[in-house]
């Protein structure tokens, strides 16, 4: 199961050792539980370095959740990479990536339990930085997904890219399928309403 990766983390050079630590105390005893003193105690460090590194308790949601995000990011900017010629592939690789990646992330996990009640104190990390997370996975597809001069002029291939991004998120929250089939069937919808061509078809059916 993963916590975190080397994602990396700008600021001093406590940041980061700070916002695993608070990670992982998340994941292990919940939000409510993490606290300035503990992480200073944990990362060996004083209580005024970590309020120097991190700023507040909100400040630190922030970062923990950018440092996930940049996980993310970058499962599909890896995706767009492998296929430069293909912008179906790619589409399904990042779909498919990110969605694997989420089903094995512990403090994810944690967030999604809080929805349900498990620890209302987790709510926060999900309203902190909801919009801006939403933009800034937007922005990133949208010059990815350009580079492969889509047949949709640029207002039509922003509602694309909108309607995606937006289902993986709703997939991430609450799976209704595996992230294989669900990366089969985002991308032949998006094979359909950007033009673009591809030989691929359904590798995963959903089964009868």
């Amino acid at each position: 199961m993963t916590i975190m990766s080397e994602a990396p983390v700008t600021g001093g050079s406590y940041r980061q050792p700070i916002v695993a630590s608070a990670i992982e105390l998340t994941v292990r005893s919940g939000w409510s539980s993490v606290t300035m003193s503990k992480l200073a105690e944990i990362v060996g460090v004083s209580r005024q370095t970590v309020y120097n590194e991190l700023g507040s308790k909100t400040q630190l949601a922030e970062a923990m959740i950018s440092h996930e995000l940049a996980r993310f990011l970058s499962v599909v900017r890896d995706a767009f990479e492998r296929h430069p010629e293909d912008l179906v592939e790619a589409i399904h690789d990042a779909v498919r990536g990110v969605l694997e990646l989420a089903d094995d992330n512990l403090l994810l996990r944690a967030i999604v339990s809080a929805t349900h009640g498990a620890d209302t104190e987790l709510l926060p990390l999900l309203t902190v930085r909801a919009g801006s997370l939403l933009s800034e996975a937007t922005i990133m597809l949208r010059g990815r997904v350009r580079a492969y001069d889509p047949p949709l002029d640029g207002e039509h291939l922003d509602v694309a890219i909108d309607v995606v991004v937006r289902t993986v998120l709703s997939h991430i929250m609450q799976p209704s399928d595996t992230p294989a089939r669900t990366a089969d069937a985002l991308a032949w919808m998006a094979s359909r309403v950007l033009g673009a061509t591809t030989s691929r078809s359904l590798r995963h059916p959903t089964p009868d």
